[in-house]
């Protein structure tokens, strides 16, 4: 994998303030800042922070950050967008009190999951995101322990697609995230690398 430098993506959103360090990234978040589209909720929100390059066929992306969550709906990871109703947000939020790993994936409305881990909190989470095919496969790992599949998701071979860095404070201000890598490479050569 090969570092992608900070100052190369675009935001989708600003946040309220991003410090650039020798050890990464600080990117304090907007109160209220949210993806989501439709939903069981009934709402449109597309005030996420993502820093995006682009995501071509073939490549795969990861993010790695700091997890040390507190508030409810505190999130971050990679967001992963076509359009501004086609796009795949996963990572670790903190939802009812214990972090979970999921993905948001939208396609005109958006489709939610989460599975809880616990134990990662206060180390470093890093998802990886990979084009291939008609296909985007999510995993994730917590410092260097193996990864785990967590989405699978359809995604246009043929479509612009650009991904990177995010994070959300859906329900506070104050929120800052500290990413550690940002980096891309070669896709996964299979869904299932041990087969």
């Amino acid at each position: 994998m090969t570092d992608i430098e900070w100052a190369s993506g675009t935001w989708t959103n600003e946040p309220v303030s991003v410090e650039l360090a020798d050890d990464g990234m600080r990117v304090t978040a907007v109160e209220g800042s949210d993806a989501w589209r439709i939903t069981s909720y009934g709402f449109v929100h597309d005030t996420e922070h993502g820093l995006l390059a682009t995501l071509a066929p073939g490549t795969a992306m990861e993010v790695s950050f700091h997890l040390d969550f507190s508030a409810q709906f505190d999130q971050a990871g990679i967001f992963v967008k076509v359009d501004e109703s086609t796009w795949i947000m996963a990572g670790v939020e903190r939802s009812d009190g214990e972090d979970s790993l999921g993905a948001v994936v939208t396609r005109g409305v958006s489709d939610w999951s989460l599975s809880p881990v616990p134990g990662w909190h206060g180390r470093i989470v890093t998802i990886r995101a990979s084009r291939s095919g008609d296909a985007l496969t999510i995993r994730a790992r917590v410092d260097d322990e193996p990864w785990r599949l967590v989405r699978v998701a359809p995604l246009d071979p043929a479509a612009a697609v650009t991904a990177g860095p995010m994070c959300c404070a859906p329900s506070r201000a104050g929120l800052t995230v500290h990413f550690t890598a940002w980096r891309t490479g070669e896709a996964d050569a299979s869904l299932h690398p041990d087969h």
